[in-house]
């Protein structure tokens, strides 16, 4: 992945949060890996479908091709987790997200999912309209 380890959360053009539940925690009082899949959730729901403006064409919905997460701290309950979300790359039909997780300020994860624009009749890629296009470049990070 390529988050570097030294970002903060104000390095991400979008910025959300979850809130921690203690129904999150293992046996051993740790926040289970699942939940950090989950918050990176959040932050890519915020964007591709923001019920102002979902990014999918009618009729057409987004797919996950490829997802990564590198665990780097453990989370703690009780709290927060800030999400940081960047797009990295757009395609024809795909997206390319990279993103951070943050507890107390220190950044506990990283990950990277790639998002396929799809017909769900066909199952086939979609090519993304160029107003989505316009609406990723804005969120774009190098």
């Amino acid at each position: 992945m390529d988050i570097q380890k030294t970002m903060k959360l104000t390095d991400f053009p979008l910025q959300s949060h979850d809130k921690i539940r203690y129904a999150d925690t293992d046996r051993q009082g740790h926040v289970n890996n699942a939940v950090f899949s989950q918050c990176l959730e959040t932050g890519r729901v915020e964007l591709l479908y923001a019920p102002a403006r979902p990014l999918h064409d009618v009729g057409c919905t987004f797919v996950i091709a490829s997802s990564k997460v590198e665990y780097l701290k453990e989370i703690v309950w009780p709290g927060t987790v800030e999400i940081g979300t960047a797009v990295t790359r757009v395609g024809t039909s795909s997206i390319t997200l990279s993103q951070a997780l943050f507890q107390n300020g220190l950044m506990v994860a990283t990950g990277e999912t790639v998002i396929v624009h799809v017909d769900p009749e066909t199952s086939r890629s979609r090519p993304l309209s160029n107003e989505t296009k316009s609406t990723l470049a804005r969120h774009l990070r190098p």
